[in-house]
């Protein structure tokens, strides 16, 4: 249509909503299908941040705010970053959006020109690549291995790093492997972006408090202080609060990058809705204790599909350090056919015929940039997991 703009042909739809929304009609038209895709927590959002939001509107706490987050809850963003990430902000150096998405698009938005590089670590997070694209940027993704954890190597960084690099997008624990760095880890990678100081970092810590087995969250600029001028460490209430639909995402980075970020979200949403601005003090604030019985839950289910689908033929799948999902391999079965007689070519063909076959609804690894692989996303029950696990080794176990 050639009434539309030429930027929109660089971008795809996310391939995790379209998974969604299929396997949302398949239901709807009333096949028995088991949703993967999403990656959102089954859990509800806590009575306290309820309440918070039911007392901020009979308050009458719905007006316009500050276009980029109201005083208090950038407070209580400086003080949660001091408290568990040892990072001290001025609250001029944070910024809240509508979703942690709203904020990195800000950033790419207020940073990016023709010819700049962004590196991404492959597999990726699906909107990373085509947020930088929609800023006039060039996405450089950077493989990494299932041998290496599906972490980058200070080794691939640096070769992947030009004159041209303006950003490094990294995130951990990730979305979609489940991989996280160690304080080790994030010192080499460190160690590499000390030598290239035109090379900004823009952190992606949304599943900071879903890590297991004694694994120790750190976020690299509290590794290394050297780079906190040119980091923006980006996180939200999304996961670890169960507040998905609330939509609050924040960020702590240098007040020029703020006040830039701010300048387009005034021309774009202006302020997050005041509610849940105000949920996300009480969340910040309030009772925490959830969280860590929500971890152990996500905990028992990794446990249980890691188990359950490196028993299925063909695949291999990594024991992931945090966030709630796995990323397995499903090498093993391309260029088989399954049951059904469709032939498996690629991820994507892994994925639609086990939708198809067995009405399980997973996203090929093609759409996070590293294949052949698929997501799941295990924020779901116990007994559907265990349901949709079975159903997989089934698949598997029937392809010729």
């Amino acid at each position: 249509m050639a009434f539309l703009a030429d930027s929109l042909a660089r971008v795809k739809p996310s391939a995790t909503i379209a998974v969604t929304n299929k396997a949302r009609e398949l239901k709807a038209a009333g096949r028995d299908v088991i949703g993967l895709g999403a990656g959102e927590p089954d859990f509800d959002t806590p009575d306290n941040i309820k309440q918070a939001a039911i007392k901020a509107i009979t308050d009458g706490k719905t007006k316009y705010t500050a276009v980029d987050g109201l005083p208090e809850l950038k407070q209580a963003i400086a003080d949660k970053f001091s408290r568990e990430n040892g990072l001290t902000y001025k609250t001029s150096e944070i910024t809240v959006g509508t979703g942690g998405k709203q904020v990195l698009y800000n950033a790419l938005m207020a940073t990016l020109n023709p010819g700049d590089e962004v590196l991404v670590p492959a597999p990726y997070w699906v909107s990373y690549p085509d947020m930088v694209l929609l800023g006039g940027g060039t996405p450089v993704p950077v493989d990494t291995t299932i041998e290496s954890g599906f972490k980058v190597t200070p080794q691939a960084l640096e070769a992947a790093i030009t004159p041209k690099t303006k950003w490094l997008i990294f995130n951990s624990p990730s979305n979609p492997s489940g991989a996280a760095y160690t304080r080790a880890e994030l010192e080499a990678i460190a160690k590499v972006l000390m030598k290239h100081p035109h090379v900004w970092v823009m952190t992606d810590d949304m599943y900071e408090h879903l890590v297991y087995d004694d694994f120790a969250f750190t976020t690299i600029a509290q590794v290394e202080p050297g780079l906190k001028d040119r980091t923006l460490t980006v996180n939200g209430v999304s996961k670890a609060y169960a507040m998905t639909g609330w939509r609050i995402g924040y960020a702590g980075g240098p007040t020029d990058l703020i006040k830039a970020m701010a300048k387009i979200q005034s021309q774009s949403t202006s302020n997050p809705c005041s509610i849940s601005q105000w949920a996300a003090v009480e969340a910040l604030t309030g009772p925490q204790d959830f969280i860590p019985k929500n971890a152990e839950i996500f905990k028992g289910r990794r446990d249980l599909v890691v188990s359950m689908l490196n028993q299925a033929q063909g695949l291999s799948c990594p024991m992931p350090e945090g966030a709630f999902y796995v990323y397995p391999s499903c090498a093993g079965l391309i260029g088989k056919t399954a049951a059904s007689g469709k032939k498996l070519e690629t991820d994507e063909d892994f994925v639609t015929a086990l939708l198809e076959d067995e009405g399980v609804a997973v996203v090929q690894g093609s759409a996070f940039g590293l294949g052949p692989n698929f997501r799941i996303s295990y924020a779901t029950s116990t007994e559907a997991l265990e349901e949709a696990c079975t159903r997989i080794q089934r698949f598997c176990g029937n392809v010729r």
